[in-house]
């Protein structure tokens, strides 16, 4: 990063992971850092003390839990320059072996977390007239995998939110950058990071290999966090930052992939498409 001015982060899921990695290369890089986690003490043991460093502790499902740590965050820095929506955790299995409660509660802090954050941000943000809003999705979230139906879930709402945000928030100079990381090495496949079903269902054998294959990987995924967490970085700082921003090999195959599927279907099937019309 070239010498740029200071500016005020703010970065949900910062006690673990990519979220830590970005907390301390901030810091690192003289900026000042308000970051949250479920646990104060957890946070402020992983990062320390260091005098632009704010830790706060937030529970993302819960509305007010968030605003307070946004109000807090402004009021000690006087500023939000960039929010990095980095919380959340993976959840696999077919809908019938997961609870509604399961469900619901991956949607709180992976949708609904980062939808609290912006709803608390942009007003700081508008009123200033500028800011960057980064939200960390999945590939998942472009390229779904078999066996993970309710991350995809969660994860394509933050992708179609995000690409409507960035328009939202345009004639206000604030940009909206969409983050579809593929496998890194950070903390994700650990239990703390997992969610699997309790009560399995036998039958989905094809989904249970996948998910043993996917633990198999812990410790072996080919993304660099460091990295990522400099791209992001780099990212906040861009004048015109990409709204989609695809991180790591597999990423880049899957959502090419993707793309060229999708491309033949809709062209295979132009005809009928095009029927439809009065």
């Amino acid at each position: 990063m070239q010498n740029e001015t200071k500016k005020t982060w703010f970065i949900t899921g910062a006690s673990k992971g990519l979220g830590l990695s970005l907390v301390r290369q901030l810091l690192a890089k003289g900026q000042n850092v308000a970051a949250t986690s479920r646990s104060l003490a957890q946070l402020t043991h992983a990062v320390g003390t260091h005098p632009g460093f704010l830790p706060l502790e937030a529970n993302l499902g819960d509305d007010a839990s968030v605003k307070t740590a946004v109000d807090a965050a402004h009021k000690h820095f006087s500023t939000i320059d960039v929010l990095i929506n980095n919380a959340g955790y993976g959840i696999g299995g077919s809908f019938e072996e997961l609870t509604d409660a399961e469900i619901r509660a991956a949607f709180d802090v992976n949708v609904f977390g980062t939808i609290n954050t912006i709803r608390h941000t942009l007003p700081y943000m508008r009123a200033q007239q500028s800011g960057h809003i980064i939200n960390i999705s999945s590939i998942a979230g472009f390229s779904a995998a078999l066996g993970w139906a309710p991350y995809a879930a969660t994860k394509f709402a933050v992708t179609g939110l995000t690409e409507v945000l960035a328009e939202d928030v345009k004639a206000f100079g604030i940009k909206a950058i969409l983050v579809a990381p593929g496998a890194f090495r950070t903390s994700f496949l650990t239990d703390d990071s997992l969610r699997l079903p309790e009560t399995p269902i036998a039958d989905y054998e094809e989904i249970r290999a996948v998910h043993q294959r996917y633990r198999n990987m812990d410790g072996q995924q080919a993304g660099d966090p460091e990295k990522a967490a400099e791209v992001m970085i780099a990212a906040g700082f861009e004048p015109n930052p990409p709204v989609h921003l695809f991180l790591g090999t597999d990423a880049y195959k899957r959502a090419m992939a993707k793309i060229n599927a999708i491309t033949a279907e809709i062209e295979a099937n132009k005809a009928t498409t095009l029927s439809t019309d009065y």
